[in-house]
């Protein structure tokens, strides 16, 4: 065939169009199937917000183009569950699961290594028994003290409460000295086939398995952006390359069209960068502002911290642990009747609090030419406070109400109209 080229549409216009051939109905049903499965990833009937399996079936064929399409997420949909295989967001700080400890992430590899060969059901203290000799294989250090015990129990929760293995008779807990109490696991195959989504079989060295598994999409930096928005609050240009950050200039007004529509996500366009929120706050995993101490005190040192140092060229601001340790001080001592006692004894350790918050946030980040330093980012300025009223400002006197007008009709004034 001959006849001239023609330039293949990005994926995001693809997307669009997925959506506009849709109802207002099937669109809005199709953006809440989505948000539920970006923020359950593996979703079952039994489990948190298992009713909306069935609508995520009916929609399956769509659901799986637009996780293809916009961000190269792999979707497998099944009665009785449904699997979003998301990439990993590689060397991140920001990121970490506060109810397992590295040794706790270990022993659910292990277990997940020991439960593939174990069959449909598992004695509990078989399971331990194989847990600790494949931590032995793997040349990990089984201690059998109370942290390493807590560890192994915390792993096999954290698979209780995906749905991977379930309590048949008794019940995983901490056990004593002498060994766990007996209790008879059940295991569910088809999630454990479907846990893992790693590349495993690729990588060699841990290093190499987190870097396989951040890698874009078949898109490129088309997905590799999209992703960002999607997953992560705070996505500035100086955190992109090159090609990346040019990229998200030339389509940041369709994207947040599709962010909207696609995700009910809202997008603020600034020069630094793009803030995504979700309104509902469902897809938030850390709410700010918030009621905790440590939350308060983070948003009320923002105005101090910001105004401390000139911003940079990127729009970030520098600023010491010293710095942020004194404004929470401050706070302290002028308000402490507002604080949480048990919060604000340890003046360090409530600042460490702080900062891990805006880490988390992505408000701050470690400043590369400065060891005891931070950077906070442009978005800072986006959850200054704002006072109801300023103290002492005269209130301006109402405006008279208008004088009430006589009740007529059209019938009242007849006359000369006949």
């Amino acid at each position: 065939m001959s006849g001239r080229a023609t330039r293949s549409r990005g994926s995001g216009a693809a997307g669009l169009a997925l959506l506009d051939g849709l109802s207002d109905i099937d669109a809005a049903d199709v953006a809440r199937c989505a948000r539920v499965l970006l923020r359950r990833p593996l979703l079952r009937a039994s489990g948190p917000d298992g009713d909306l399996l069935p609508l995520i079936h009916r929609h399956r064929t769509l659901l799986v183009d637009l996780f293809t399409t916009l961000l190269g997420y792999r979707l497998v949909v099944e009665r009785r569950f449904a699997r979003l295989y998301k990439t990993g967001p590689g060397q991140d700080a920001t990121r970490d699961e506060p109810t397992l400890s590295p040794r706790g992430h270990a022993y659910v590899a292990l277990a997940l290594a020991c439960l593939t060969g174990a069959g449909r059901q598992v004695l509990l203290s078989r399971l331990v028994d194989d847990l600790r000799g494949a931590a032995a294989e793997a040349g990990i250090k089984v201690t059998d003290d109370i942290a390493d015990r807590r560890a192994l129990t915390a792993a096999l929760r954290l698979l209780l409460s995906l749905g991977v293995i379930s309590e048949t008779e008794g019940t995983v807990a901490p056990w004593q000295q002498d060994g766990p109490a007996e209790a008879l696991i059940t295991i569910d195959t088809d999630l454990l086939g479907l846990l893992v989504s790693g590349p495993l079989g690729e990588a060699e060295t841990p290093a190499d398995l987190i870097r396989l598994a951040a890698r874009p999409g078949a898109r490129g930096v088309e997905h590799s952006v999209r992703r960002r928005l999607v997953e992560d609050p705070v996505v500035l240009h100086s955190e992109l390359s090159d090609e990346e950050s040019a990229w998200l200039r030339r389509n940041q007004r369709r994207e947040s069209l599709l962010l909207d529509r696609g995700f009910g996500l809202l997008s603020e366009i600034r020069l630094e960068g793009v803030a995504v929120t979700d309104p509902e706050e469902y897809l938030t995993d850390v709410a700010f502002p918030g009621a905790s101490t440590v939350s308060r005190i983070a948003l009320l040192a923002l105005p101090v911290l910001t105004d401390l140092h000139e911003a940079r060229a990127d729009g970030s601001r520098p600023v010491t642990t010293a710095e942020v340790r004194q404004a929470c001080d401050e706070l302290v001592t002028a308000f402490p009747a507002a604080w949480s006692r048990g919060a604000t004894e340890d003046l360090d350790g409530l600042t460490t609090e702080v900062l891990r918050l805006l880490i988390r946030l992505r408000l701050a980040r470690r400043d590369e030419d400065d060891p005891a330093g931070w950077l906070l980012s442009p978005a800072a300025h986006r959850w200054l406070p704002q006072p109801d009223d300023a103290p002492g400002r005269p209130t301006e006197a109402p405006e008279p109400s208008p004088a009430p007008q006589a009740d007529w009709s059209l019938f009242d004034e007849t006359e000369g109209l006949m």
